[in-house]
């Protein structure tokens, strides 16, 4: 009888101890600090080329203060805000040039590159400098990039971000469509061209968004918040060719970005 009081009562004793030890344990992990750090990669979609207010230190990456990245870090206050994100940026520009910041530290990450890679400028010169048939057939080559060789350039993006930055969410960003199909455009592109070019930013989005998901990433899809502001819809949110300053063609405006990117943006992150 002794020896089993004695018994119970070590037993009793040692799940004191143990369960002391671990409050203990988890009370030092909740005090330890929380990854709060914003870090913001990219293409001139995220650096904001088009929606003008460019930071002088950035250079010929034209990063914006109307930007999403910085209308999300002005509104939101995260412990720090590393704006990387580069005009003319492609997947191998990222890994190589942007991604210094991220740590430990990271909570949070947006990303949008794959345009550039699968030849987004020469698709939109081709199409509006060359003929219909010369359009259609360059496209299909960028379709024909995205399937082959862009999963894996992304990938290794993704990789090296999980890889650098553990415990932050990575947001990725699609591009939008740009043209509104039987719209007020009455020159320019034909209505096939227009259309092509609109599925051919479905077919990025869609091999991007299983990239990312894929990786455990969130994908914010524009399309939806561009709908209705594409060029040719009459309040648009793109630029059309602007030959004044060719390098803003094609990309969103301060208000694409502040009404067609930041709520796709804030809601995923």
């Amino acid at each position: 009888m002794r020896l089993s009081r004695t018994t119970a009562y070590l037993s009793s004793l040692l799940l004191s101890i143990a369960f002391t030890l671990t409050g203990a344990a988890e009370a030092q992990a909740d005090q330890s600090p929380k990854a709060t750090g914003y870090v913001a990669l990219g293409d001139s979609y995220s650096s904001g080329v088009g929606a003008g207010a460019y930071d002088s230190g950035s250079g010929s990456c034209k990063r914006s203060t109307r930007a999403y990245p910085a209308l999300w870090a002005a509104a939101h206050s995260p412990s720090s805000f590393n704006f990387t994100a580069c005009a003319g940026a492609r997947t191998g520009d990222v890994v190589a040039n942007q991604l210094g910041p991220l740590g430990s530290g990271t909570g949070l990450v947006s990303v949008s590159v794959g345009g550039n890679d699968a030849g987004f400028s020469d698709v939109m010169t081709t199409c509006v400098l060359q003929s219909e048939s010369s359009c259609l057939s360059r496209i299909a080559q960028a379709r024909s990039y995205v399937d082959s060789t862009l999963p894996g350039n992304l990938d290794k993006v993704y990789s090296a971000i999980k890889t650098k930055a553990p415990s932050a969410r990575v947001v990725v960003l699609g591009y939008p469509r740009f043209y509104k199909l039987g719209g007020s455009c009455t020159a320019g592109l034909s209505e096939r061209e227009r259309s092509a070019i609109n599925d051919a930013a479905d077919y990025l989005n869609t091999a991007t968004a299983k990239r990312a998901a894929d990786h455990g990433f969130a994908f914010g899809d524009v399309t939806r918040t561009f709908s209705g502001h594409e060029i040719c819809s009459g309040s648009a949110w793109l630029h059309s060719v602007n030959w004044l300053n060719i390098g803003e063609s094609y990309h969103p405006t301060a208000a694409g970005q502040s009404g067609g990117y930041l709520p796709v943006f804030t809601s995923a992150a």
